[in-house]
């Protein structure tokens, strides 16, 4: 029984012209690091059994454990998988097992057979003649001398060529796989967008209101004990409180966050950007998560409230969560 496939059948060991489910650098599609794909299928007596394992890695990362009989197709799988996959540990794995039912029957050189008749009749001949008496030889004994059973493997280039066509199924059932868990990721990762976006929206609205609260506070212990330093010093009530406002608008300004928000929002635009983009994207999202976890640690450090400080905590939270799963994209 032939295996099925959508394709036309080719000549040679050549691979096929890239298709839909190859990738490229303008592949619009979002795809996992991580895959599973398995395809079997029986051809001439045999049983073939193809798996595809994917996870995540930095770089492309092809394996292989064949069969002796099918080191020769390595070549050509790897180019058919190189084609689908451009970062990733991908591990193919094919088992080639002769098939166990009624349909295979045993085939005999009979030629050989006739050969190794008559050399045993020869021998008993002349043993008789000696004077010796020698037992029969045994049917299982003829089956056992060498080339007696003919070899039943395949034809190693039509082997081959059923082979290359179940990768390229299974490699297509590989992307269909990556392309589902990329959506289930990429759904968590926008998730965790809108939420920090909430967040700086919260900020940038609440941050004004801080600002004033604490510069007031600030002012008041500040007019106060300015006000015991400089009795008898000379200097003016009204020259005192102009510099103390003074310093208490430049710290104001350092404690205003205003600025790491609109960069934070700015970045997570961009996600949201290259996440619609589909394509290569696992490198260029890990390089905006380091932007983030920057602007949220510049955030956190400017603190001047205990809320924007639990605000940079929950954004730094959100983005180490989506780091994570970012290093399963491709």
């Amino acid at each position: 029984m032939s295996l099925q496939t959508n394709k036309p059948a080719r000549q040679g060991l050549g691979v096929d012209s890239p298709a839909s489910n190859t990738v490229s650098s303008k592949d619009p599609v979002l795809r996992s690091m991580t895959g599973y794909a398995h395809r079997s299928a029986a051809w001439q007596g045999w049983s073939i059994a193809l798996e595809l394992r994917c996870v995540n890695s930095r770089y492309l990362d092809l394996g292989f454990r064949l069969p002796d009989e099918l080191r020769p197709a390595e070549p050509a799988l790897r180019e058919i998988l190189g084609e689908a996959v451009k970062r990733g540990k991908l591990e193919c794995r094919i088992q080639l097992q002769h098939r166990s039912d009624a349909s295979r029957q045993p085939a005999v050189d009979t030629a050989l057979l006739d050969g190794v008749l008559l050399a045993a009749s020869k021998v008993q001949q002349q043993a008789a003649a000696g004077g010796l008496a020698l037992s029969p030889i045994s049917a299982g004994e003829l089956l056992r001398w060498p080339g007696v059973l003919l070899d039943t493997a395949p034809e190693p280039e039509a082997l081959i060529e059923q082979v290359l066509m179940l990768a390229r199924q299974a490699r297509s059932e590989l992307q269909d796989s990556r392309q589902r868990e990329a959506e289930m990721l990429g759904d968590f990762i926008l998730q965790r967008v809108a939420q920090i976006e909430a967040i700086a929206q919260g900020l940038l609205e609440r941050g004004p209101i801080w600002i004033q609260q604490h510069q007031e506070q600030l002012l008041k212990r500040l007019q106060d004990t300015l006000a015991l330093a400089s009795a008898g010093s000379g200097v003016s009530e009204s020259e005192t409180m102009a510099r103390v406002r003074q310093e208490v608008l430049l710290y104001g300004i350092r404690i205003d966050v205003a600025e790491e928000l609109g960069r934070l929002k700015t970045h997570l635009a961009e996600v949201r950007r290259v996440l619609s983009a589909g394509g290569l994207v696992g490198k260029r999202l890990d390089f905006l998560m380091q932007e983030l976890n920057r602007e949220a640690n510049t955030l956190g450090s400017k603190a001047a409230d205990i809320g924007v400080t639990q605000a940079a905590m929950e954004c730094k939270l959100a983005i180490e969560q989506m780091r994570e799963q970012i290093q399963n994209l491709e």
